[in-house]
C-alpha cells in the first residue's frame, strides 16, 4: 500500500478527488493486523504505529462498540499542547494524569483525541452509521499494555508518545481510511 494507491481508491470512493490535493498523508487503519500507518507521498515521511481498536469488531452502526470501517476524515483536533497522559472526559482535560499505563479496568482517554468524520452516506455516515456522532476517536490510553490487541469500545487507541506524535502531524481534514 502507498499513498498514490490509497488516493485513488478514496477518490473513486468518493466520486471525485476528495483526497486533499495538497498532497496531505493519508492514515490507514489495519485493523487485522494492529496497525496504523500513516502514509505521505513523500515515501520516506511514511511510518506506522501499534494500535488497539475494537474488541468486538469492526461494524458501523451505532451502539454497538465496533470500529467502524470505510473512508473518514479528521474533523476535530483536541488536547494540543495538554501534558502526555492527561486524562480528558468529554473531550475536555481533567487536570489529571494517568497514574498507570496498565489501567484495564477503565477505557481512559489520554493525551491527545483527533475525532474521526465519516465521510460515506449510508456506510459511515449519516443515520445509525454516523462515525461522528459515535464520538469514535483516535487518542492516546492508560492501557499501553494491550496496544496490538483488539480490546477497546471502538476507537482506535494508541500509545500515547505515538498519538502525540500523529496529532503533530496531521490536520483537520485529512484522510483516515479504515479497514
Amino acid at each position: 500500500m502507498n499513498w498514490q494507491d490509497l488516493n485513488r481508491e478514496v477518490a473513486e470512493q468518493l466520486g471525485g478527488n476528495p483526497a486533499l490535493a495538497d498532497e496531505r498523508p493519508i492514515i490507514y487503519i489495519d485493523c487485522r493486523q494492529q496497525m496504523l500507518y500513516r502514509f505521505d507521498i513523500e515515501a520516506e515521511n511514511n511510518c506506522s504505529y501499534p494500535i488497539s481498536t475494537a474488541a468486538k469488531g469492526v461494524g458501523n452502526r451505532c451502539e454497538t462498540f465496533k470500529t467502524p470501517f470505510g473512508t473518514h476524515r479528521i474533523r476535530q483536533k483536541i488536547g494540543g499542547g495538554e501534558s502526555r497522559g492527561m486524562i480528558f472526559e468529554a473531550r475536555k482535560p481533567t487536570g489529571k494524569i494517568a497514574s498507570s499505563l496498565d489501567n484495564r479496568d477503565k477505557d481512559e482517554i489520554t493525551s491527545r483525541i483527533l475525532w474521526l468524520d465519516g465521510l460515506q452516506e449510508g456506510i459511515n455516515k449519516g443515520g445509525v452509521h454516523d462515525t461522528f456522532s459515535r464520538y469514535i476517536y483516535i487518542h492516546g490510553t492508560s492501557d499501553e499494555k494491550r496496544i496490538g490487541e483488539p480490546v477497546s469500545a471502538g476507537c482506535i487507541r494508541m500509545k500515547n508518545d505515538d498519538v502525540i506524535e500523529l496529532f503533530d502531524e496531521v490536520l483537520v481534514d485529512d484522510i483516515v481510511v479504515i479497514r
